[in-house]
């Protein structure tokens, strides 16, 4: 009897427990914004321009050296022991220039798209703390980050955040 009795007052009061709301949780996939928001598309876009731009500068230096190579290669049974020494330390010094401009060109890039996605990240996790704290959320992961492998569709926000995101970003330009 005294078992029943406090099985009965256990389940009595568990049940404000089992009733209790489920935890509302969120999902966001920051590759999918960076896809899909427009912000993420002129990234993009700013980054492919400054690509061809860098390229292009390489290509015109590979022109040159060739050019360059060309001409030493007339003039080499006419010029000078002396004259061939300096022709050539002057085409390895170029050589070693273009290496050292498409380094150069590579980390610049890198780099432009670093700053570039880091302040898009900076936007979206104020936007995401900001939708947390009005709708309720509990939590709010980055899909990749944290490792989820499934995750129901009904706790992916990502297209509520791009739509705030695209907002936000509109009215600032």
């Amino acid at each position: 009897m005294i078992i029943g009795v406090i099985a009965l007052f256990c389940l009595v009061s568990s049940t404000p427990v089992i009733a209790a709301d489920v935890a509302k949780i969120g999902v966001i996939s920051f590759d999918q914004i960076l896809k899909e928001s427009s912000a993420g598309k002129m990234t993009q876009q700013q980054l492919k321009t400054k690509g061809k731009e860098l390229q292009e500068k390489l290509k015109k230096g590979k022109e040159e050296l060739e050019e360059m190579s060309k001409s030493f290669e007339r003039e080499a049974l006419v010029l000078s022991p002396e004259k061939k020494k300096e022709k050539e330390r002057e085409f390895r010094i170029r050589v070693n220039d273009l290496k050292k401009m498409q380094k150069d060109f590579a980390t610049e890039l890198k780099q432009m798209e670093i700053s570039l996605i880091n302040q898009i990240q900076k936007d979206i996790f104020e936007i995401a703390e900001k939708m947390g704290k009005d709708e309720g959320y509990l939590m709010i992961m980055e899909k990749k980050t944290a490792g989820i492998i499934y995750i129901p569709d009904q706790v992916d926000i990502t297209d509520a955040v791009i739509e705030k995101y695209n907002a936000k970003t509109s009215k600032t330009q």
